[in-house]
């Protein structure tokens, strides 16, 4: 029997080695989509990271050109598809500031409140998901079951689960069913009396907060040289929320909570979005309470047939549940727009990668990826 010694004491000759490339995707379960990240490994470590996006391109700005104003509403709450209302908000706040229209006082404190339940299923979906990419499977069974809550109230009110379509320009399609407040005041109680327990679930969790803690840092000069913005920005020192510092519909009048860590890595952006959460049934319920003492009056504006926006341009931006979207639209006095550019929150999010990325394991891109909070539909619109 022969032995073979390698690579042992000062003198033995190094084996030779080289870098490893290696795609995580199109497919991969941990990016939220159809995302490929092509990494350069040196061993288990990364090297280098290069985001590739377009397997999901929809083309949805051109879609906007061919489509009246009411008809682009379907196509706006489609790229994020955890932020459908949120996503038509944009676009209405855009087209009625180019018409010069004023929504009703009802329609703008329900939007208020619609927009701010979505925040919570958002978030919620995250809650569940992130332990789940970790190997906790428990906690997605407690986010879901609030989710449901949340999503009844919804459904109820728009006949929509994921894409509601409820924006209309000039305020939303129909006032409130009878008794939906205090069906919505009940499903925020509950929801807020049952966070504790997915925060207990996860927070605390030694392994958990092993795979978090350090782990994908984030500077705010990265932050500041990608754009980046929302929850994760906020992990990471960057005390900036539309909704308090440039704010519309009603949040002028709202007490908004800005919520933000200094860390910058996975665990802190996780408890950002754990207590953005709280802060908005807060809002919520202040919505409600407010909209309770509002008299009776209408929902929306009438509008002509054929609705034409004047010639001119603008850009509205609002604080999506994961950033800002901004949207840049021009008209030339036509039935619909020449030209709407959507800026939205996970392009920017996910550019960053390439930053982060490099000196981590292998073992810690999960953990990485799915911290970042991104939607690849809204990449990819």
């Amino acid at each position: 029997m022969t032995e073979r010694v390698v690579g042992i004491g000062a003198g033995a000759k190094e084996l030779a080695t080289e870098d490893m490339i290696l795609n995580i995707g199109p497919q991969h379960p941990s990016t939220h989509g159809v995302l490929r990240l092509r990494l350069t490994l040196d061993g288990e470590r990364i090297s280098t990271a290069e985001p590739i996006i377009g397997y999901m391109h929809r083309g949805a700005e051109k879609l906007f050109e061919v489509r009246d104003y009411r008809q682009i509403l379907v196509l706006a709450n489609r790229h994020d598809w955890l932020s459908a209302f949120a996503n038509e908000l944009g676009v209405v706040i855009a087209v009625e500031r180019m018409l010069g229209m004023e929504p009703p006082v009802r329609a703008v404190w329900a939007r208020t409140l619609l927009a701010e339940l979505n925040r919570v299923l958002n978030h919620l979906m995250f809650l569940g998901s992130y332990p789940l990419e970790l190997g906790a499977i428990t906690p997605v069974f407690y986010a879901f079951n609030e989710r449901e809550r949340i999503q009844a109230v919804m459904e109820e009110i728009s006949g929509g689960r994921m894409h509601y379509m409820f924006n209309r320009v000039g305020g939303l399609k129909e006032d409130l069913p009878l008794g939906w407040l205090d069906r919505v005041s009940e499903a925020v109680a509950e929801t807020r009396r049952r966070v504790p327990d997915i925060e207990n679930l996860i927070l605390g969790n030694e392994i958990f907060r092993a795979r978090t803690m350090g782990v994908g840092v984030l500077t705010r000069e990265q932050i500041m040289q990608y754009g980046v913005s929302g929850p994760v920005a906020r992990a990471s020192g960057v005390d900036f929320d539309l909704r308090r510092d440039q704010p519309y519909l009603a949040y002028p009048e709202l007490p908004v909570k800005v919520v933000t860590r200094s860390a910058g890595d996975c665990h802190a952006r996780f408890e950002v979005l754990l207590e953005q959460l709280k802060v908005s049934l807060d809002l919520a319920d202040a919505c409600v309470e407010r909209l309770r003492s509002l008299p009776q009056g209408p929902i929306n504006q009438r509008l002509p047939k054929v609705l034409k926006v004047p010639e001119g341009h603008t850009y509205a931006w609002t604080e999506n549940p994961l950033g800002i979207n901004g949207y840049y639209l021009v008209s030339r006095g036509d039935k619909t727009p020449w030209r709407l550019k959507l800026r939205s929150a996970s392009y920017n999010n996910i550019q960053v990668l390439r930053e982060m990325l490099p000196g981590h394991l292998v073992a810690d891109m999960v953990a990485i990826l799915g911290s970042m909070f991104f939607v690849v539909g809204d990449i990819d619109k």
